[in-house]
């Protein structure tokens, strides 16, 4: 079965930008119905490191050897990513999928895996591990953070995606903060810093839900660069290849603290670590050519 194992439960340090000056100052570090199902997916444990290549997926689709598939950017002839955010759908025992809920935290035993949707809002709320799981079950994987970066530097290596020089609001990179707003208690004296985990719960399916906070995928049509891919800094964090925990790009409240734009970089937590602001993009191996 493509199963979620309970990973551990998020560490007690916040993300928040805002927020976030609380604890990276020292760190430096909807989905739609159109996403048919696959019925020639057959389950597999999501665990194990074998990884698709993205070759046997365009021969299955029976798509051109020397592109992509839909939904994915070659990046430079050595690569592909995907061009959104991912969403995650469940895999149903009958086969059939149903968007999962952005704003909840995969559940244990849950069968799920990642899509790459425009306009829906993306998936907040996983660890590095749920999400490396989740592009294994759709023939992918996590980007390597030297992917990651190259993709979202664009053809031009500019340090945003656009440019060298931040356009406040191009990105999703001014959003409001919702921990402030759902837990006016939280304050940012020193002695008060682990309030932010434990006493704000940096898993509240609400946080993401509030106007002004997460954007939909490719909503802002101009946080692009030429290869066509979205949203790469702000907002969500995204999870790379690292099994010792590092996500890059910043999220909707923070795009400078850890690295400018797509230098952005944090290395705080854990693999296991999840909250509002964690989400992912998935990868793929070029076929041979």
């Amino acid at each position: 079965m493509l199963v979620f194992p309970m990973w551990a439960a998020s560490i007690l340090v916040s993300t928040n930008a805002g927020d976030a000056v609380n604890v990276h100052r020292s760190v430096r570090a909807d989905v739609t119905s159109a996403v048919a199902a696959d019925d020639s997916r057959s389950p597999r444990d999501l665990r194990p490191a074998r990884r698709a290549s993205i070759g046997s997926l365009r021969r299955r689709a029976g798509s051109d050897a020397n592109s992509c598939t839909d939904g994915m950017a070659e990046i430079d002839g050595r690569f592909c990513i995907d061009r959104y955010e991912a969403s995650l759908v469940e895999v149903l025992a009958d086969g059939t999928e149903q968007p999962w809920e952005y704003f909840r935290t995969p559940a244990e035993g849950i069968v799920a895996r990642a899509v790459s949707v425009a306009g829906v809002f993306p998936q907040g709320y996983i660890s590095g591990a749920q999400a490396s799981a989740a592009c294994e079950a759709s023939g992918k994987r996590l980007c390597s953070s030297v992917e990651w970066k190259t993709a979202c530097m664009g053809p031009q290596r500019t340090v945003f995606p656009y440019g060298n020089q931040r356009q406040v609001g191009r990105c999703n990179d001014n959003g409001r903060s919702s921990m402030r707003f759902y837990n006016p208690q939280l304050d940012d004296t020193p002695e008060h810093g682990w309030m932010w985990g434990a006493g704000g719960n940096m898993n509240d399916p609400r946080l993401n839900q509030l106007p002004g906070t997460l954007t939909r995928t490719g909503e802002r049509a101009e946080c692009t660069n030429d290869y066509g891919v979205f949203d790469m800094v702000g907002n969500l964090h995204e999870w790379v290849d690292d099994p010792a925990g590092t996500f890059q790009g910043g999220y909707y409240l923070d795009t400078h603290i850890n690295g400018d734009g797509c230098n952005y970089r944090t290395t705080a937590h854990p693999y296991s670590h999840h909250d509002y602001s964690t989400g992912f993009r998935c990868c793929a191996d070029l076929p041979d050519r």
